[in-house]
């Protein structure tokens, strides 16, 4: 029975064809999640995310826009003003990514206590 368990366990590949790490990998740093999650109220501009994301550097909000882009989660918009205007929105895959992860972020916040609780109990142990 073990045998059979353990046989019918998932492997996770570390390749490009793994899904897990596919998501995972961009939009669990620590930064991702905040500018997915400020673009739910719909379009912003740059300066605007930035001021909105507290402790963002202007060369991390560049490079994770870029990275949310890459994967077609964001798109970004130049519109042909004098001054250039930019912006940033969720694209309908970046609106479908959002859904599930929002239940992560309610989660979270439902359990913030108990996760302090735990980290305080291993930190006293160790």
């Amino acid at each position: 029975m073990a045998n059979q368990v353990q046989a019918e366990r998932r492997v996770f590949h570390n390749n490009l064809d793994c899904p897990v790490r596919n998501v995972v990998a961009q939009i669990g740093d620590k930064w991702s999640l905040l500018i997915l999650f400020a673009l739910v109220d719909g379009s912003d501009r740059f300066n605007a995310l930035k001021s909105r994301i507290e402790g963002i550097s202007q060369r991390m909000l560049t490079q994770t826009l870029r990275d949310l882009e890459r994967e077609g989660y964001v798109n970004r918009t130049v519109y042909p003003e004098v001054p250039v205007r930019v912006e940033y929105a969720l694209t309908e895959l970046g609106r479908d990514l959002v859904k599930p992860l929002y239940k992560l972020v309610c989660w979270a916040d439902d359990h913030q206590e108990e996760i302090k609780r735990a980290r305080r109990v291993y930190d006293e142990k160790t």
